[in-house]
């Protein structure tokens, strides 16, 4: 992609993946990041975005960004980047801007988000997708990105043209993305991973990688992934990959630095996407008579912490719940 794109890109979220997102794709094409994280947007606005990777270097990127929804311009794509709890103000923001032929795609954490966004824009402008990109917000315009990870987008009816165009334009800017049928598979398969290593990382506030790294968190990580893979099968989906508890494992060694979404969120006193994540795999159990008791304890532990409750880990030792001993 030579020339700069004519296609105006709104993103909806001025965190760590709306940010990550806004700086790579700033470079090909017209985009405005919205949000309403004031020391972000005037940081950024200010100075830029600067960037660190892994290996020690750095890159600078300047975004237009803006908290006032009058100075974003009508959208041909906007992509929902916000937490889940704030999906339905951000889908019907992005309802006020969005051109007629435009697309809204959410890549965000948990369940339920393209439902919202169907509801706001229609069905026909609402897309899915999901991504493993990592990156966490070190301060104000400081953004590490912790690894590179695939982008996948349901490749739905209707929305051929505009998906192709996205395609295109991301992996021109450097993040993977493909089209794939089984949307469903895929955000299951997320879900797994996200259920077993998000919740646990912001209750003991650890990197991703120390819970493969002792035994007890291995054995927790892989039961809420194994009863997320329990839910999905009893719906017919199959995940992406053989072995949930296997796999989360496998991610969680894969981004050993990463401080979790969760994580980040705890560690501001921000609210948290439990109730998208473990929240929904306990609700979807209740649903089809799956017992899903290790989430059922994450989302009860992580609302306690959101509540500033203090509590110990190590009592899970003597707990009545039954842990699955991951292969991996």
């Amino acid at each position: 992609m030579s020339k700069k794109s004519t296609l105006q890109i709104v993103i909806f979220g001025v965190g760590a993946m709306g940010s990550l997102f806004g700086s790579r794709l700033s470079q090909l094409a017209r985009v405005t990041l919205f949000g309403n994280w004031a020391e972000q947007i005037e940081t950024v606005r200010r100075d830029g975005l600067t960037i660190s990777y892994p290996n020690g270097s750095t890159t600078h990127h300047t975004m237009r960004i803006t908290n006032n929804l009058a100075e974003v311009p009508p959208a041909d794509l906007a992509l929902i980047l916000v937490k889940s709890y704030q999906t339905e103000r951000a889908a019907q923001q992005a309802a006020q801007i969005l051109k007629p032929d435009g697309l809204a795609v959410t890549l965000q954490n948990g369940l339920g988000n393209r439902e919202i966004l169907a509801e706001a824009v229609g069905p026909q402008r609402a897309g899915l997708g999901i991504t493993a990109q990592g990156a966490t917000i070190l301060a104000p315009g400081q953004l590490y990105h912790a690894g590179q990870g695939p982008t996948y987008l349901a490749d739905m009816p209707g929305q051929s043209d505009r998906l192709a165009e996205m395609v295109a334009l991301f992996n021109a800017a450097g993040l993977e993305t493909s089209l794939v049928d089984n949307a469903d598979s895929l955000v299951w398969g997320k879900l797994a991973i996200n259920a077993g290593i998000n919740p646990l990382t912001a209750l003991l506030e650890i990197p991703n990688g120390a819970l493969a790294e002792d035994e007890q968190l291995s054995q927790m990580m892989a039961a809420a992934a194994s009863e997320v893979a329990q839910v999905a099968a009893a719906q017919g989906i199959r995940l992406p990959y053989e072995d949930a508890a296997r796999r989360t494992a496998e991610v969680s060694r894969a981004t050993a630095s990463n401080r979790s979404s969760m994580l980040q969120d705890v560690s501001r006193a921000a609210p948290t996407e439990i109730e998208a994540i473990s929240g929904a795999v306990v609700r979807f159990g209740k649903r089809l008579g799956i017992p899903t008791p290790v989430n059922e304890f994450l989302l009860r532990t992580v609302k306690a912490k959101e509540s500033g409750l203090a509590f110990n880990l190590p009592t899970l030792q003597s707990s009545s719940l039954t842990l699955v001993k991951s292969s991996a």
